[in-house]
């Protein structure tokens, strides 16, 4: 079932982006032109044309991303920290496999997060949870997140015998099931998770369904600014933000609805 559900998700995320959308007007009022319906064809690319300039200069992607990022405090106060669970997604796997040296993406921010608490509190324990949510890499991957995050922690300064890594998740739920079992947290421990501010709401959601009680959010990688900041020319950066938080607000409901 899980093999299932994860790969009807990806093939789902393919389709739920807004440039996806984009595409089947431009292509549908091709269409409409081609059977004569030229009207009917220049209402519709102008639509487009007018959709595609407001998402350009408008960031809509930041009102969609700010309530999900402002769900848990930034840098929670803490008196102490027993161990720090870092969930993948800040690796780039596909440069990482081309060029045979560990590369970040856009949420590299967990991995240098993770490494500033583990400095801060040397007696921390740090699992890493994170495979690949590849569907090229369904049979096995080649490369993995958690092979990446143990040769960047351990370059920013972790001591490799305080982390622990599991190379299998795939996904938010199979995260916090892993790094359950890996870290098996005693009563009275203090442990943090530490994703990006935008999926902290879902991966919260997740822990507390796998049975993670007391688990203490530390939200990173801020991607949303004001309104007024974000007016410009700027659609690819605008169709990211969109993209993230509408796959978010979406996942929220189905993890709600299954139970995940």
């Amino acid at each position: 079932m899980d093999n299932v559900i994860f790969v009807v998700s990806r093939v789902a995320g393919t389709f739920l982006k807004v440039e996806t959308l984009l595409l089947l007007l431009i292509v549908l009022a091709a269409i409409l032109a081609f059977t004569g319906r030229r009207r009917a064809a220049g209402w519709l690319a102008g639509m487009s044309a007018v959709l595609l300039l407001v998402l350009g200069m408008l960031p809509i992607g930041d009102l969609l991303m700010r309530p999900l990022e402002a769900r848990y405090p930034a840098q929670p106060v803490l008196d102490r920290v027993d161990g720090i669970v870092v969930l993948g997604g800040g690796e780039d796997l596909t440069a990482t496999r081309f060029w045979g040296v560990p590369s970040l993406g856009e949420a590299a921010d967990r991995h240098v997060a993770a490494a500033t608490i583990a400095l801060r509190y040397p007696e921390a324990r740090i699992i890493f949870s994170g495979g690949s949510n590849r569907l090229r890499d369904l049979g096995g991957a080649e490369v993995t997140e958690g092979a990446i995050a143990r040769a960047t922690l351990t370059g920013l300064g972790v001591a490799p015998e305080r982390l622990a890594v599991d190379e299998t998740a795939r996904n938010t739920t199979e995260n916090a099931r892993s790094a359950l079992a890996l870290a098996a947290p005693a009563e009275g421990e203090v442990w943090l998770l530490v994703t990006s501010a935008f999926h902290m709401p879902r991966a919260m959601q997740s822990f507390a369904a796998a049975g993670w009680q007391g688990i203490v959010a530390y939200p990173v990688d801020f991607r949303s600014s004001s309104f007024v900041d974000g007016i410009d020319w700027r659609l690819a950066r605008n169709l990211m933000l969109i993209n993230s938080a509408l796959r978010e607000w979406i996942g929220q409901l189905a993890y709600a609805v299954t139970g995940r």
